[in-house]
């Protein structure tokens, strides 16, 4: 996106309002009240880079924070080296294990596997100063019953909640194409009867326009909403080209309602404190044009 196109955009999305110096400059944008920090997932840096030059990067360009995925290979020291002397902030991480062995899984084997997972990803969280884990709670296919998922799901979060606490980390439940809570009220009664202010959700916003609208979903999780993913989808793609295409669009240029979904943040007085993006990233460029996309997103 060059720097025409970039305040073309900004002009129509702010309905001909002066460009704050704080949009320019990528600090946290304010809608009204709310202030939303930016943060991306750290796979989408597509850079030959250190650690530490990657999250150079990212305060170059704009971006507050960045999360991992945990557990990982990264060596501790270097990450929080890179965190110290950059200022990006490590919010949170992303389970690596619950898509490989989700805690739907029919063996108990496999399930634990991910439990273990989690607990290194609560303590890994912690070192690195972040307050959540995302984790996908299960997965329903012709092997996994909605049911045996939701049970089984429900009883190892449980498990987990003891491990939360001593981190004082949070287990932040995401939304996705998982067959599996996929309706506001239910996936709000999910969380409820796990009964544990360790327990919420990660709300991807993208991931709803599918077969829902997101400010609906951010009305009814309400206090349940620890983190929110920025990203697009396009109906008219998804009808002329497949229900996977859909994502194919780039922020702003789908059907989000992005300013319904701020004023529906800020109605439910989201404290979250940040968003994070996750599209397809790429070099310096790439990640330049998605900060610009995100300040003008906050900004809506």
């Amino acid at each position: 996106m060059d720097r025409k196109d970039f305040i073309k955009i900004t002009a129509t999305a702010t309905a001909g309002a002066i460009i704050s110096p704080g949009l320019i400059a990528g600090n946290p944008m304010a809608t009204k009240n709310m202030k939303i920090k930016k943060s991306l997932k750290y796979g989408m840096i597509e850079e030959d880079l250190s650690v530490m030059d990657k999250f150079k990067l990212l305060k170059d360009i704009g971006f507050d924070g960045v999360e991992l995925d945990s557990p990982n290979d990264l060596n501790m020291k270097e990450v929080l080296d890179a965190r110290d002397k950059t200022g990006i902030l490590l919010p949170g991480t992303i389970n690596s294990v619950h898509w490989k062995s989700p805690l739907s899984d029919p063996d108990p084997s496999v399930r634990a596997l991910c439990v273990e997972s989690m607990k290194t990803a609560l303590k890994d969280t912690k070192e690195y100063g972040g307050n959540t884990v995302l984790l996908v709670p299960g997965v329903v296919n012709e092997k996994v019953s909605y049911d045996d998922a939701y049970r089984r799901s429900q009883d190892e979060i449980k498990k987990l909640v003891p491990f939360a606490e001593e981190a004082g980390v949070k287990i932040a439940i995401e939304n996705v194409w998982n067959n599996f809570l996929i309706s506001p009220m239910e996936a709000a009664r999910y969380v409820d009867e796990i009964n544990s202010e360790m327990v919420g959700w990660y709300f991807d916003v993208g991931n709803i326009v599918r077969y829902g609208w997101p400010e609906q979903w951010i009305k009814i999780l309400d206090k349940r909403i620890l983190k929110i993913d920025i990203k697009e989808y396009s109906r008219q793609k998804q009808r002329e080209e497949g229900i996977w295409a859909g994502f194919e669009v780039e922020l702003t240029k789908g059907d989000c309602n992005w300013s319904v979904v701020m004023d529906a943040l800020e109605n439910i007085n989201y404290k979250g404190g940040w968003g994070s993006a996750e599209v397809p990233g790429g070099d310096r460029k790439r990640l330049q044009d998605i900060s610009e996309y995100m300040d003008i997103i906050f900004k809506s």
